[in-house]
């Protein structure tokens, strides 16, 4: 089928976009490269340098491609900088999305597969691991963003038949994730640890997280092109593993021998969240596949030889 990828050249973006590829889609894949890279972007899929708050741009890549299924990888994603540009965060990752709606309504697009975020809707939880039912309390701009939205593709479907699947990711990982701009922990201490330089924890270290590998992820992006109608799925290994673990993890993959500085947390980030995947699981026939060892030395051995 036909498939529009926002976001496509970013690092999760683009590897779904590889994937639907692999499973012998036709991919198209839109992107501002605020973030994203061009050269992440499949030779195979055809490539638009768009804003989804751009609506005439958008319009015409629709006009012309006519996509059967929206995969909607787009969006601001850094929680610290969320704190600071709460208006930004808003503007694209809740209206570019309504534009990004509002074209697919009227447009013949038959599904959404929207990529959301389980470590930053929920808030700081109840109980662990966090399934779907928890409720939603998100301590940071950008988790409310990207929650906004899923009650728009609700509506959506309600009143217009569009279909979706929500896709919760918890902390992903892997290779093209810039060390730099919005990149999570793993990404950044790589980065660092491979030019020996020191990695600052903020923090105790003791907070936990549930890290992903990308290509799990991707996965799931494929299986939700024909299952999970409506849903909202949790993804992850539904255990957490604490920062000064992942540290000495990493330390060894790298063959780095510096200890650990310590600054202070960061606003607004949970301090434990894992996510409970059963759902996932049983209605989309995903599980994760990576181990946390075996991805952790796939992204350094990617850095290595990419540079950092």
């Amino acid at each position: 089928m036909r498939i529009l990828v926002t976001g496509g050249a970013g690092f999760i973006g683009s590897h779904v976009v590889d994937t639907y590829i692999e499973a012998g889609h036709d991919v198209v894949v839109v992107d501002n490269l605020n973030t994203g890279k061009q050269e992440n972007v499949n030779p195979q899929a055809r490539f638009y340098r768009v804003d989804i708050r751009d609506e005439d741009a958008l319009r015409r890549v629709f006009e012309q491609e006519k996509p059967e299924v929206i995969s909607h990888q787009a969006a601001l994603a850094n929680v610290r900088e969320s704190m600071e540009k709460p208006a930004e965060y808003a503007d694209v990752n809740i209206i570019g999305s309504i534009r990004l709606l509002e074209l697919a309504r009227t447009m013949g697009t038959r599904k959404v597969i929207y990529a959301s975020t389980g470590g930053a809707v929920y808030g700081e939880p109840d109980f662990l691991p966090v399934t779907e039912e928890h409720p939603i309390r998100p301590l940071d701009n950008y988790g409310a963003s990207k929650h906004a939205v899923e009650h728009y593709l609700y509506l959506y479907k309600h009143n217009y038949n569009l279909d979706y699947s929500i896709l919760r990711y918890p902390n992903v990982y892997g290779p093209r994730q810039d060390p730099l701009g919005e990149a999570g922990v793993i990404a950044i201490f790589t980065g660092r640890m491979l030019k020996g330089q020191a990695c600052t924890i903020n923090g105790t270290g003791e907070q936990q997280r549930d890290f992903l590998y990308v290509g799990d992820v991707a996965r799931a992006n494929l299986l939700a092109l024909e299952k999970g109608s409506g849903g909202i799925y949790n993804l992850g290994w539904e255990k957490g593993v604490d920062i000064n673990s992942l540290f000495h993890m990493l330390a060894e993959a790298v063959g780095y021998d510096k200890p650990p500085v310590y600054g202070p947390p960061k606003l607004g980030e949970v301090f434990r969240i894992y996510l409970d995947a059963t759902r996932a699981r049983t209605e989309l026939g995903w599980e994760p596949t990576v181990s946390l060892q075996e991805g952790l030395a796939r992204t350094v051995a990617y850095f290595r030889e990419h540079g950092v």
